[in-house]
């Protein structure tokens, strides 16, 4: 993947959320009466800029696209003719003033439920929730799961995909208890599993939280067959056909689609010698693995394709859908659930139970971003509503500057009766910025230290 491969993503992304942001804002305030002088995607200097509707708001696209803001008419940042004081923000009751910093956050959390309840509507292709295991001492060995087993549900909520499985899972693993899985076995015997997630810790994200319960995706064993030969390609030219079985590759036994692939991926460049078994007969072929790379990497190919057989990727993989209402119901539920999960966690890297190296910054997400569009549609509008709800949470931390910093303060005002003093705002917001660029600053280092670290 290019450069762009990342950025294109990222960008797009990026500047969606804060429209659906900035859009939330400034809805609520023009239904407020509140006048809105600009409305602004990104920061510093204006790239382009325009005047629309009855108010001539200045619509503007800046230089720096890491944000937006919506500048409200407002007696504390200049004069306002008397004509206008009745539209100006500072000037409305404090219920108005809530309603109208709320409406970012809510807006993130409302387009997060309406992607889910899209991709939920109209399904997408899953791994199934089959499993096996990654190693004898482990939570799910100890449990009794066994290489095969489907898991339905866990504590009575229903698995229907591997991304169900982890995030389930996570949301379990936070709170150090033992659950019970629901499993049909290979046999087609439906049965129960308990499994103790206590000694599971969500640390750094460097080890998989399904590998440190001691799982893995399972998948179907496949004979090391060709089904298809690339044309001109390295096999082509050795006369490899359709059909043949490869029995060893320089000596070494090989014991299935994968084990070959693995072998031949590691020989770019340098000669190897295939046993061949063609209707009942052995041969020998030479080839040389041509060079290929991918993100960064190089592999040898030799260009043969797998002879999938019956049951092998049907038994991996279904779609998932669900109905109108259903749908609606389970995209609310994932938009709460992750909500809470980010609060948790944020908490527990306060109180030092999780560790700071869980908090990413924009390398990361781009990173994300090209790797989910890379995989599909589905999978990036997936991501679009993973973000959306974070850029959510983010702007309601009561930390001045952001959205919930402001909240706090209208909170105190309803329950004083007044508002804060400007002082008092002042400082806040001073300590708000210094508090903001100390994390961006710790996350731009994760991310720094993520690339380096591989």
């Amino acid at each position: 993947m290019s450069l762009l491969d990342y950025l294109i993503p990222f960008v797009v992304a990026l500047g969606l959320l804060i429209l659906v942001h900035e859009l939330g804002h400034y809805l609520v305030a023009r239904w407020c009466g509140v006048k809105v002088l600009r409305f602004s995607i990104g920061f510093g200097k204006p790239l382009i800029a325009r005047q629309y509707g009855p108010d001539r708001t200045e619509w503007v696209l800046a230089a720096l696209p890491l944000g937006g803001y919506v500048k409200m008419l407002d007696e504390r940042e200049g004069e306002v003719p008397a004509a206008d004081l009745h539209r100006a923000f500072n000037r409305q009751s404090v219920w108005r003033r809530f309603a109208i910093v709320a409406a970012g956050p809510l807006a993130n959390f409302l387009l997060a439920i309406a992607l889910y309840w899209g991709i939920f509507v109209v399904g997408s292709d899953e791994l199934r929730p089959r499993v096996a295991l990654t190693e004898t001492t482990s939570p799910a060995q100890s449990a009794g799961v066994r290489e095969g087993d489907l898991i339905l549900a866990i504590d009575d909520e229903p698995v229907r995909s591997w991304q169900d499985l982890r995030w389930v899972l996570l949301r379990h693993a936070l709170d150090s208890r033992q659950v019970v899985l629901r499993v049909r076995t290979l046999d087609e015997v439906e049965t129960f599993r308990t499994l103790d997630l206590r000694g599971v810790e969500i640390d750094d994200g460097s080890v998989d939280l399904i590998a440190q319960v001691g799982l893995r995706p399972w998948r179907p064993f496949i004979p090391a067959v060709i089904g298809r030969v690339v044309p001109g390609g390295v096999a082509d030219r050795a006369g490899v056909r359709p059909g043949d079985t490869v029995v060893a590759i320089d000596g070494a036994p090989v014991d299935s689609w994968s084990d070959m692939v693995a072998k031949v991926r590691e020989a770019a460049g340098r000669e190897q010698v295939f046993l061949l078994a063609r209707e009942g007969v052995n041969l020998q072929l030479a080839m040389v693995p041509e060079e290929a790379s991918e993100g960064g990497q190089r592999f040898g190919r030799i260009g043969v394709g797998v002879a999938e057989p019956v049951q092998g990727g049907l038994s991996m993989f279904a779609e998932v859908r669900y109905g109108v209402g259903e749908g609606l119901a389970k995209a609310v539920r994932q938009t709460w659930e992750t909500s809470v999960l980010s609060l948790q966690m944020i908490g527990r890297m306060i109180t030092g139970e999780v560790s700071w190296k869980n908090l990413s910054g924009p390398v990361t997400i781009a990173d994300y971003a090209g790797q989910s569009a890379q995989l599909g549609l589905g999978h990036y509008i997936k991501f679009l509503a993973l973000i959306s709800i974070s850029l959510g949470v983010l702007n309601l931390l009561p930390i001045p500057v952001l959205d919930g910093g402001h909240l706090l303060y209208y909170v105190i005002e309803i329950i004083k009766g007044g508002p804060v003093p400007e002082r008092v705002m002042e400082i806040g917001q001073q300590v708000g910025l210094a508090l903001l660029i100390m994390l961006m600053a710790f996350a731009f280092f994760n991310d720094i230290n993520r690339l380096i670290s591989g």
